[in-house]
């Protein structure tokens, strides 16, 4: 029907808008519906509000001109990723000094059910890996093909042989902290093989039930074990540092950084402590197979180089990296002081009453050194701090190798602020400034208002950010409540009353 006036014409444009506004509203709350499964949609839509595009953006070459190919960054991003790793020098260490795969312990077995339950997991929203195998694809045919990845995967561990393809990773760049430009600034997350990753989950319950007894993974470990958490780790931890505070004693704590951790592993040196557990030939040799020759490769926007060897570490993103970095980092060996970890953060404590104390704290430190250094881990001596803690507390200067470790008011452990006076303020500060930018990102992007949208949206992006470990930092003061409370007092404006409305 044609529009013959211009009342026509505004009626027209008027009725587009609604229906515009109506399947608007609908895909909002669909959003918000889906936020908890399916947090990457979410942050898509977010996305194509923002001017620019891309998760990487414009990084400094080797001229100190910015770049925006996406090629270029990728290669950028690749050399400096493989700067990182240990050169390959002297003979390889084997992983175990006698026998083959298999001989001397029970032959691995693994199950075709075992096999189908895990592919029937699969997130089909996840990314496929250098195989190109999709989690999608392999969970449609599990009734098909789960019998037969069970019999490579037995193959597999028996021989002590893993597939090429299961060995490389193509590395995603994350940004950590400090300019955005800088290509030093980004962690290397590494996508591996779909399948690979199952066999590594199989891996790893034979290391954990080797391990049982042992004493290896220690009891100052708070990551990738279970039932530990930031939030263990920080009330353990500070239980400690306050029960002394209380009896008016003076305490040092010392925040320790790993330079390039997990990239920095030695396989020699780890393949060396694995050949001490007491884990079954097949599963040592497949872990020394599984850590030699692994390559890896940058993708940025579908732009990838091609692949460059991987002489140290362990990926990061994998299933085994985690537990083979716990095996490693014993660097608790020895130390007198108090120490906690949480992967490779680390933080060491003691008191500091008297010279003899912080003697003590200092031959720690001086162990901790020589640890890294046989075990040709680094610290970053930059980014490690010392807070003094208690009201007589004299801030003796400690070193860390042939470097002097810089004094802080504050230090963010774990995400939560803490200060010289062990007042949460400050932290307080931070999660409701964070909770109200995200509100106000709701604000922006989603016409709705309506209680079906926003309250999903808070509670699953929100309201984390105002309770993360909450148990340990909880405000004490009636002004840091009132700042958590004004940010859901916020949220509760956005909501319109009656049914779905829209701006």
């Amino acid at each position: 029907m044609g529009v013959t006036s211009k009342e026509d014409y505004s009626a027209l444009v008027r009725s587009c808008r609604k229906q515009t506004r109506k399947a608007k509203a609908a895909t909002e709350l669909q959003l918000a519906l889906s936020i908890k499964d399916n947090k990457k949609s979410f942050f898509r839509y977010v996305g194509s509000w923002r001017k620019s595009r891309g998760n990487i953006g414009p990084l400094l070459n080797q001229m100190r001109q910015l770049t925006t190919d996406a090629q270029e960054k990728a290669n950028l991003l690749n050399r400096y990723f493989a700067l990182v790793f240990h050169q390959p020098h002297g003979t390889p260490v084997p992983a175990t000094g006698q026998g083959s795969p298999g001989e001397g312990d029970p032959l691995p077995s693994i199950d075709a059910d075992f096999v189908k339950e895990h592919l029937e997991k699969l997130d089909t929203l996840k990314s496929a890996g250098p195989d190109n195998l999709h989690p999608r694809v392999l969970k449609e045919l599990v009734s098909i093909i789960a019998q037969p990845v069970a019999q490579i995967f037995e193959n597999s561990w028996r021989s002590g042989v893993v597939p090429e393809d299961w060995k490389k990773a193509n590395v995603v760049p994350i940004f950590k902290k400090g300019r955005k430009v800088d290509p030093a600034n980004y962690r290397p997350i590494s996508l591996t093989s779909i399948l690979g990753k199952i066999l590594e989950k199989f891996i790893k319950e034979a290391i954990l039930n080797g391990l049982a007894g042992a004493n290896i993974l220690r009891d100052s470990q708070h990551r990738f074990v279970a039932g530990r958490s930031c939030l263990t780790n920080l009330i353990s931890f500070y239980d400690q540092v306050t029960y002394h505070l209380d009896k008016g004693e003076e305490i040092d704590v010392i925040y320790l950084d790993f330079k390039k951790a997990f990239d920095l592993v030695s396989h020699n040196h780890l393949l060396e402590k694995l050949a001490n557990c007491r884990l079954g030939s097949s599963t040592i040799h497949w872990l020394e197979n599984w850590l030699r020759g692994r390559t890896q490769r940058v993708v940025i926007d579908g732009n990838h180089l091609s692949w460059c060897p991987v002489t140290s570490g362990v990926p990061q993103g994998s299933v085994l990296g985690p537990i083979l970095f716990n095996i490693i980092n014993d660097v608790d060996t020895g130390v007198r002081s108090g120490l906690a970890k949480f992967a490779d953060d680390t933080k060491l404590w003691g008191k500091a009453s008297t010279p003899e104390d912080r003697r003590v704290i200092q031959a720690d430190l001086d162990r901790l050194s020589k640890w890294a250094d046989e075990n040709l881990m680094v610290f970053n001596a930059d980014k490690c701090k010392v807070l003094h803690l208690g009201k007589k507390n004299p801030q003796h200067p400690y070193r860390l190798g042939s470097a002097m470790l810089a004094s802080t008011m504050e230090e963010r452990d774990l995400g939560v602020i803490i200060d010289h006076k062990m007042n949460m303020s400050l932290q307080c500060d931070a999660a409701a400034s964070k909770a109200t930018k995200t509100l106000a990102c709701i604000r922006r992007c989603f016409s709705s208002k309506s209680w079906d949208v926003i309250l999903p949206l808070y509670s699953a992006l929100v309201r984390p950010q105002l309770e993360y470990c909450i148990q340990f930092w909880a405000p004490q003061f009636k002004k840091d409540v009132e700042k958590l409370e004004r940010v859901q007092r916020r949220a509760t404006r956005m909501i319109r009353s009656g049914k779905q409305t829209l701006r």
